[in-house]
């Protein structure tokens, strides 16, 4: 046989043993643990780079653009768009999706999103505290703000609580088109929410580029825990999933 030959068999038999083991472990739970270790090392290779103040010409000319562009229309859009990523309101989404879970059988999912949400205000608590960034001082900021610049706590709030209710729900429906839509409409809040945090001068792009990362992070790590706990369950503590219903299946998922 040839090398290209064997290079060949060896490309068929490595696809075939990550396809099966895909099927194994499952697709959220490998997302979830992709996502969880790259969205960390992003993270932290951001960070080095704001500590060391890398961005803060980058950051500071995108500020003053935005600065230059503001609108009263605008102002009152990304107003209402940030409010989105508040702490009342995202603690209300969890309380409302928490409730769902709860009555709908899913126990497990709904101490996930609880999970997810209180750590990562917590996580977002001592970050802040570690770097102590001062917020922009480009223009009067729209807001008020209380807290110091990175990371920023709305856009890492809405990656954690958007990202898990959407992957929540997708897990939950049959059809794969309505899955990625429903991840799709909770990618593009999260932007908008972001990219509010800078039109109103309260945050570097750098803030909420952390932000979103370490948000997502977090997220993929808890999603991966659940994944994690439901194929354990599959195979040795069956009566896990008596709280715990697994996604239902059908044509198109």
């Amino acid at each position: 046989m040839t090398i290209r030959g064997l290079w060949d068999r060896w490309l068929r038999a490595a696809f075939e043993r990550a396809h099966t083991m895909l099927g194994a472990l499952g697709i959220f739970l490998v997302a979830g643990l992709l996502v969880g270790i790259a969205g960390t090392a992003a993270f932290v290779e951001l960070a080095s780079e704001v500590r060391e103040g890398e961005t803060q010409s980058f950051d500071e000319a995108v500020i003053r653009w935005m600065g230059a562009h503001r609108s009263p229309l605008l102002d009152r859009a990304m107003i209402e768009l940030t409010a989105l990523g508040t702490g009342v309101t995202v603690l209300m989404i969890v309380v409302i999706a928490g409730l769902f879970l709860t009555l709908t059988q899913h126990k497990y999912s709904a101490i996930l999103l609880l999970v997810a949400t209180t750590g990562g205000l917590v996580l977002n608590g001592v970050l802040k505290l570690g770097f102590e960034r001062p917020r922009p001082t480009i223009f009067i900021p729209a807001v008020h703000t209380v807290s110091s610049s990175f990371p920023s706590g709305h856009a890492m709030s809405s990656a954690i609580v958007y990202g898990t209710v959407a992957y929540l729900a997708a897990r939950l429906h049959r059809r794969r088109w309505a899955r990625w839509l429903v991840m799709m409409f909770a990618l593009f809040l999260i932007v908008l929410i972001s990219f509010s945090r800078m039109y109103l001068g309260v945050h570097y792009p750098s803030d909420v580029v952390a932000g979103v990362l370490i948000g997502f992070a977090w997220a993929g790590f808890c999603m991966a825990t659940l994944e994690a706990i439901q194929r354990f369950a599959l195979r040795r503590a069956p009566k896990i999933l008596e709280d715990e219903k697994a996604a239902p299946g059908g044509a198109g998922s």
